[in-house]
């Protein structure tokens, strides 16, 4: 280390350093080292010289219940607020500001016992941007004006979730325990207890913010994680500078204990859901397990618990036909207590065996503790953890720092990276006595269905969730203390799937850098990239099936769905080893046929794949199981009128730009009238008959290796009998985009009468993709997207949910702006407008260094490379389907950035966006809430602001109404089919042509 004074500094004010024995996987090239900060902050740095993003997170120990109890909320409002201005960048916007001109972008999250914060930038500017990140922990202003402001933004975002099963169950479940434990408090806060309670109590909300960030955001409550590319040394120096001088107002971190949480009496709890789904939980208090990480007693639980195999609780309750789903195992809660939890999805007959149910889930547990702890079981949870970490993906840099920022209070220096992957103390003992928790006397059960609405008599005051809580009867629990056993369950048999051959295939000679078409016949089309980058001994796979009648009417849209929902269904016992292993599929439809993606590691994937094709071509329909999974499909269609409003708006327009869409109307309709097992038999045999099979092969395998896993996919189909046959070239066509005429406005109007929300979407429709329409859409986007949300969210206070970006689709692009909010959607409309004109001023006045600067933001985030080959592949695929096959994207749309001036983005915005623009094309897609208080009901529960600073929106043209989809569409034109890239002709190809 140099010897400047910033390095001295650096030596004065860490009090412990850690470097050479952090445990990190072989293939982990990254720099590590552990600080402790003579102030008691914790840091961890990683310095990664390949990285093209920079980032750091903070996560500190202190989350919602903390909260003073006179204040529901406050630590939730504290996070919000620490965004809004600080005593060295007063600016409320200059954070977000400086981060969307250098390509980052941030957020954070509070839980019941820690808090987050956290950022991405590009790396020349990590620097400026840790900077204006530190100061949130170390002089926030809180200015009243943003308080006042700001507090409307909580409330938005409680209101967004006051009809969201998960936050009412999530809520109900603290509000039912013990209300003098911290536990029982209301995270989220609203208006109500964190200003018009407190403004009644002659209090200032202000002073209790400052009080509460003064209380608790203590130095030694703290961690940081930053990566850069940097060396250590340099990272060292730049945490020292700004964080040592974060107060130490040695807190005790707070620890809470569960024994008191409920009560001793075991209780059913019966609750009213929303949506029309139904559950069963059943939860038991559990001891905080953290300090057993390297024995993992609950992950050995889960495991088991959670199986999803042959003799597994969950495939005897679903051969009785009462569940379709379960998720079990062990659920960390806050610091000091945590839980342990048997959640199950219940069909129409499984609603009337909940006590059924529970004593299967008692006789498992049974056989658990006949049986003992197995070594043999924690040895194969050990290994493939431990291949896991081995070979583990690398992360996005915010996703990682955030993860290990956590860590650092929870593991040792030198198992920060480790402490949460790898098994290394089997501890039988432990295992058996956190076994011995799990009995019929301590169990908290929750029946959620519209089926028990009349058991209720409570209300839950914060969400307004119907429910009623009833003692478990004696007999009942006497019945699940004797279950006994149940020959129908057994432990799991050793996993086949777990890898033994992790070697990586040798790199071919002059391996192309993009995938290659390696294989054409008539029915399949396969492409093949050899990983070169990632190194490690994974595949992925994409194949899709492809079918003209697959989107043909509703009914065919429904047969297919529940082919891929039955065929996923059927094969979960034999997939469920696979997942264990990190050998995933999933099989889904689309309006083009069934997309088969096959991901993990390569040496077993073959076996995988040969069974999947094989189950596939040859699937029998089980009656039964159709039944409950039609019930299944039909009540999802139904809740879709429950969904949030920013989501029907999306929902709308893709339904009204589409060349050909179906409904949820129209498809409930068909799937009552013609959705039955001899349809979808008939179904399977038409649709496997004539296909075309376009496959993607991506991974540390061979072109011959590719070539013999694209066979085990085509083989199954050219084997049936009869044989599947080629489509036509003219059966292979996609969909495409209806195309609005150049300055046109439609405006389309949608109710909703669930939720107090309204919402829009505004979009600007461009023209088809092409590599200079492309460049001028995202830098418009990149230019708009910070000011969009610091005006209608910040400052005007719209919504919660405020959002701006590109629309792409079939070949298609536009700009747009979604914002759910309390106001009707047309005064939604006419500020999205105002922004726009608003815009227009900056982005004419805008100086060149700020344009090269936003230029050179976008140009670093397409340069990202992925960080996951995953990610790679999915762009790659995306390419293959959407007939563009431009593989090199982002280095072609790169090259025409650098070399697009100010005035034609000017000239874009002018033409595409500006409200007198030659080719504006607007689409307004309004949802507009009719629920007591929403902006359509006889007393909205808000007035438009008659704030006169506000910027008025331009004149605009009386937009046309839709008032019926498909006579919409007839009268629109289509863009035509998107053809595959062709890259410019160079001077030399001119020049031969001449």
């Amino acid at each position: 280390m140099r010897g400047s004074s910033s390095s001295v500094m650096a030596k004065e004010s860490v009090a412990e350093r850690w470097e050479d024995d952090i445990v990190r996987s072989c293939e982990d090239k990254r720099l590590y080292r552990y600080l402790l900060l003579k102030n008691g902050l914790k840091a961890f740095i990683i310095s990664d010289s390949t990285t093209d993003k920079s980032a750091a997170s903070m996560n500190i120990l202190v989350g919602s219940m903390s909260d003073p109890w006179t204040y529901p909320g406050l630590a939730h409002f504290c996070e919000h607020m620490l965004f809004l201005g600080t005593e060295k960048f007063p600016s409320e916007n200059e954070y977000n500001k400086y981060l969307a001109e250098h390509s980052g972008g941030s957020n954070a999250f509070t839980a019941s016992d820690h808090t987050n914060y956290y950022f991405d930038v590009a790396p020349d500017a990590f620097k400026g941007a840790l900077d204006r990140f530190a100061q949130f922990f170390l002089c926030p202003l809180f200015t009243e004006s943003c308080v006042e402001r700001e507090v409307n933004a909580v409330h938005s975002e409680h209101e967004k979730n006051v009809l969201n099963d998960f936050w009412r169950m999530d809520q109900l479940e603290k509000s039912t325990c013990n209300p003098e434990h911290p536990y029982s408090k209301f995270g989220t806060g609203n208006k109500t207890t964190l200003f018009d309670e407190p403004n009644e109590r002659g209090e200032c909300v202000r002073d209790a913010l400052l009080q509460f960030h003064k209380e608790w955001y203590s130095a030694n409550a703290m961690g940081l994680t930053v990566l850069g590319k940097e060396s250590l040394d340099e990272l060292e120096e730049m945490v020292v500078e700004l964080f040592s001088g974060v107060e130490n107002k040695n807190v005790t971190v707070p620890t809470w204990s569960g024994k008191d949480m409920y009560s001793e009496q075991p209780h059913t709890g019966y609750i009213v859901p929303v949506k029309d789904i139904r559950h069963l939980h059943i939860t038991w208090p559990f001891p905080d397990l953290r300090a057993h990480y390297k024995s993992g007693p609950g992950y050995y639980l889960s495991h088991l618990i959670g199986h999803e195999g042959k003799g597994s609780l969950l495939s005897y309750l679903k051969s009785q036909g009462w569940v379709n789903s379960l998720a079990g195992g062990h659920k960390n809660g806050p610091r000091g207590f945590s839980f342990f939890c048997v959640n199950v999805d219940l069909t129409e007959e499984g609603i009337d065996h909940v006590d059924d149910i529970a004593k299967a889930t008692f006789q498992y547990l049974n056989l658990m503790r006949e049986a003992g702890a197995q070594q043999w079981i924690f040895e194969e949870l050990q290994k493939i953890t431990s291949i896991s970490f081995r070979f583990k993906d690398k992360e996005r840099p915010q996703s990682y720092v955030t993860g290990v920022a956590e860590s650092l209070h929870y593991y040792p220096p030198e198992e920060i990276l480790s402490g949460a992957y790898l098994l290394t103390e089997f501890n039988a003992p432990l295992i058996s006595s956190m076994l011995e928790l799990l009995t019929p006397e301590k169990a908290r059960l929750a029946v959620v269905g519209k089926q028990v609405a009349a058991k209720t008599t409570k209300t839950e005051k914060w969400y307004g969730t119907q429910y009623e809580l009833e003692p478990v009867p004696e007999a009942m629990l006497e019945q699940w203390r004797n279950s006994g056993r149940n020959p129908a369950l057994a432990l799991p048999k050793p996993n086949p799937f777990i890898p033994e051959n992790l070697e990586l295939c040798t790199h071919s000679e002059g391996v192309s850098p993009l995938p290659q078409n390696i294989l054409n016949t008539p029915l399949a089309s396969v492409w093949f990239k050899q990983d070169t980058e990632y190194k490690l001994p994974k595949n992925n796979m994409y194949a899709e099936l492809f079918s003209p009648i697959a989107y043909l009417n509703p009914g065919n849209t429904n047969l297919l769905h529940m082919l891929a929902q039955m065929f996923r269904d059927a094969l979960t016992e034999y997939s469920y080893e696979a997942e264990l292993a990190d050998l995933e599929y999933s099989l889904n439809n689309s309006k083009y046929g069934l997309t088969l993606n096959v991901r993990g590691y390569s040496d077993k994937q073959p076996v995988f794949v040969r069974e999947i094709m094989q189950k596939l071509v040859n699937f029998k329909v089980d009656p039964k199981r159709f039944a409950i999974l039609k019930e299944t499909y039909e009540r999802a269609l139904c809740n879709f009128c429950a969904d949030q409003p920013h989501q029907h708006v999306v929902y709308y327009t893709s339904l009204l730009m589409s060349q050909f869409g179906w409904s949820k109307e129209d498809l409930l309709q068909a799937a009552k009238q013609s959705l039955t097992v001899e349809a979808l038999e008939a179904f399977i045999d038409t649709f496997l008959s004539s296909l075309h099979v376009t496959l993607l092969v991506h991974g540390a395998v061979s072109r011959q290796w590719a070539l013999t896993l694209a066979g085990l996919v085509t083989a199954p189909l050219e084997q049936r009998q009869p044989p599947t046959r080629p489509l036509l070239e003219s059966q292979k066509h996609r969909q495409r985009e209806i195309k609005l005429p150049k300055g046109s406005s439609h405006v389309y109007e949608a109710y909703n009468t669930v939720h107090l929300s309204s919402a829009v979407e505004v979009v600007l429709q461009g023209d088809q993709l092409n590599t200079k329409h492309n460049a001028l859409f995202e830098l418009a986007a990149q230019i708009l997207a910070e000011p969009s949300y610091d005006e209608l969210r910040t400052k005007e206070q719209l919504g919660y949910i405020v959002w701006s970006g590109l629309r792409r689709n079939h070949g298609t692009q536009g700009f747009r702006i979604i914002v759910q909010s309390p106001h009707a959607p047309e005064y939604l409309d006419q500020r999205i407008e105002a922004f726009f004109e608003k815009m227009k001023g900056r982005i004419l006045e805008m100086s060149d260094e700020d344009f090269a600067r936003h230029r050179d933001a976008l140009i670093d985030r397409r340069l990202e490379k992925p960080k996951k080959m995953a990610t790679l592949t999915m762009q790659w695929w995306t390419e293959i389907i959407c007939n563009q096959y431009n593989f090199d994207r982002d280095n072609i749309e790169v090259e025409c950035l650098r070399g697009t001036a100010k005035q034609e983005l000017v000239d874009h915005y002018m033409s595409y966006i500006a409200a007198e623009g030659k080719e504006r094309a607007k689409l307004s897609v309004q949802v507009l809430s009719r629920a007591e208080g929403g902006a359509g009901s006889e007393v909205p529960s808000v007035s438009p602001p008659t704030d006169t600073d506000l910027v008025p929106p331009p004149p605009l043209p009386q937009p046309t109404r839709i008032t019926s989809v498909s006579a919409f569409k007839g009268t629109m034109s289509l863009f035509p089919l998107l053809q595959p890239y062709q890259p410019p002709a160079s001077p030399t190809d001119s020049k031969a042509k001449l």
